[in-house]
């Protein structure tokens, strides 16, 4: 009996936080942390992207067990896994971008279709992609998997935008940042889907962070400030702990 009551709670806990102003700076912390925090490793300890890849991919998915097995929502374990997806979707981006030859407008169009081929089939299979829906391993699983897509897109997005367009790294933070006004325009004057705005908007934060650590840790002669990954990394993980020691969080609520 405990074992079935255990199993049951842990089918209807919602394990990912509730949509808040804080849910939505940590994100932008996390995804430009895995911007420097992926290059680092890549670049600076010149592991290569598909060597590094393969030690994030691992983090991620034993970050991505532990989430599913866990009965309840757990912020520190919840925005490793964040983070852990954002360090694998860098490098994982510029291999594909760059070690395989597709290039950033090559590897953005690939990963949108990836992106939005996993919420088709998340939708149809479980009928909703909402993250209030998210109370069973199966939806958890279509979660993480559509949150790797997206942060895999975001590095080539922001890449593309930066470097092929020209914009660089202040322009292209500038376009990414006007997106998402333009969401919470959307989100506070219309009747637009909040799912879907939630799903916008947490795919535009994460080329907005890798600009953005871009811009933190590129040389000056290429539009950065030219900071050390390490130290860039070591300030944004610290900004991540301080927040979440502070402000507390809760879970979303489950949907009825």
């Amino acid at each position: 009996m405990e074992a079935q009551a255990a199993s049951e709670m842990r089918a209807a806990a919602v394990k990912v936080p509730a949509v808040t102003l804080l849910f939505w700076v940590l994100k932008i912390l996390a995804t430009t942390l895995g911007e420097t925090g992926g290059d680092a490793v890549s670049m600076s300890l010149n592991l290569g992207y598909l060597v590094s890849t393969g030690i994030f991919a691992v983090l991620f998915v034993l970050a991505v067990a532990a989430q599913i097995r866990a009965t309840t929502f757990r912020p520190w374990l919840y925005w490793a896994t964040i983070v852990a997806s954002t360090t694998v979707g860098t490098t994982l981006a510029d291999f594909v971008t760059r070690s395989m030859g597709i290039g950033y407008l090559g590897g953005s169009l690939l990963l949108v279709a990836l992106l939005l081929g996993s919420l088709a089939l998340w939708h149809r299979t479980l009928g909703s992609v909402s993250v209030s829906s998210i109370t069973t391993p199966k939806a958890e699983a279509f979660y993480w998997t559509t949150i790797m897509f997206s942060q895999t897109l975001g590095t080539a997005l922001g890449d593309w935008t930066a470097d092929s367009a020209g914009l660089g790294y202040t322009g292209a933070a500038a376009v990414f940042g006007g997106l998402l006004l333009l969401v919470v325009v959307l989100y506070y004057g219309t009747s637009v889907s909040r799912t879907a705005l939630f799903w916008a908007a947490f795919v535009l934060t994460r080329p907005l962070g890798a600009v953005v650590g871009d811009f933190l840790d590129k040389p000056v002669d290429h539009g950065g400030l030219a900071l050390s990954r390490f130290t860039a990394s070591a300030v944004l993980l610290g900004a991540m702990v301080v927040l979440l020691l502070v402000v507390p969080q809760r879970a979303a609520d489950r949907q009825h």
